[in-house]
């Protein structure tokens, strides 16, 4: 077999994707770039409810294409169209320093925030103005991880798709029902609707996480709301709450990053909500 052909850099399917790193684009088109081989088979894996493909295109190398050969049949297989571009395109395209080889085009995946409603969620992660991507990719790791049934991200927080955010999520975008721009007042008012309650994550917090595990009131269907970065949630929105639950520090820290904060509310969560089982 030959060497496959090498789309031009100035093709309209380059200039197309390269769009893509701007967030009016992504909206207009709704479609998103994932990259690195973790991305872009997840992406050839997932099917939308209508059973509609996610992945699109494919470019990559020559060289990523013969060492990830089952990704590149996978997108083949989704009826994605698979470019061949040499390194200077995939930097083009990509938005890592170091391209992995592979960038995937992607349809927009989020879910209608009254579906996530209907399922009747036991766990859920609604993220209130928070702006970087980074810090919500990796907090809809770690919901996936702990095994929630939906991420809300209101319309004060970051767009999902961001590249950094696809990339900091490691694959979990795929994974569980992401809803996108729900007003906050709106998102608490429909999982209060649906018998879920709801925590307000906050460092300055009344309720003790320790102490809402030990009373046993964790149990039920729970959504977990987290804040900003730097100055956590306005005081609006935590009158929206049940609860305002801080995570207790026991060492001598000055405090838990928003991540970390979200891990340990979402697993203390999933461990409560787990059925117990007598010995």
């Amino acid at each position: 077999m030959g060497t496959p052909e090498l789309i031009s850099p100035r093709s309209p399917r380059v200039v197309a994707a390269r769009r893509l790193a701007k967030r009016n684009f992504r909206s207009k088109d709704r479609l998103f770039i994932a990259e690195g081989p973790q991305a872009v088979r997840e992406a050839a894996e997932h099917r939308s409810g209508s059973g509609e493909p996610t992945l699109v295109e494919l470019f990559t190398t020559v060289e990523a294409a013969e060492r990830y050969d089952g990704i590149v049949d996978a997108a083949r297989a989704a009826g994605a169209r698979v470019h061949y571009a040499d390194a200077a395109v995939l930097a083009e395209v990509s938005q890592t320093v170091t391209p992995q080889g592979l960038v995937g085009v992607c349809r927009f995946l989020d879910s209608p925030f009254e579906e996530v409603l209907a399922a009747r969620p036991k766990l859920v992660a609604v993220l209130a103005h928070v702006r970087d991507p980074g810090n919500a990719g990796t907090v809809l790791r770690c919901a996936d991880a702990a095994g929630a049934d939906a991420v809300v991200l209101t319309d004060a927080s970051v767009d999902p798709y961001n590249p950094k955010s696809v990339r900091a999520s490691v694959g979990s975008l795929f994974h569980l029902p992401v809803v996108v721009g729900v007003p906050v007042e709106r998102a608490v008012a429909g999982l209060k609707s649906a018998g879920v309650r709801i925590l307000a994550a906050d460092g300055a917090g009344q309720d003790d996480l320790d102490d809402e595990l030990d009373a046993g009131t964790m149990g039920g269907p729970t959504a977990w709301v987290f804040g900003n970065e730097a100055w956590g949630l306005p005081e609006e929105t935590r009158a929206l709450a049940d609860a305002v639950v801080r995570v207790p520090i026991h060492g001598k820290a000055e405090s838990l990053n928003l991540a970390t904060a979200a891990a340990v509310c979402l697993y203390a969560s999933a461990r409560a909500q787990r059925p117990r089982t007598s010995v």
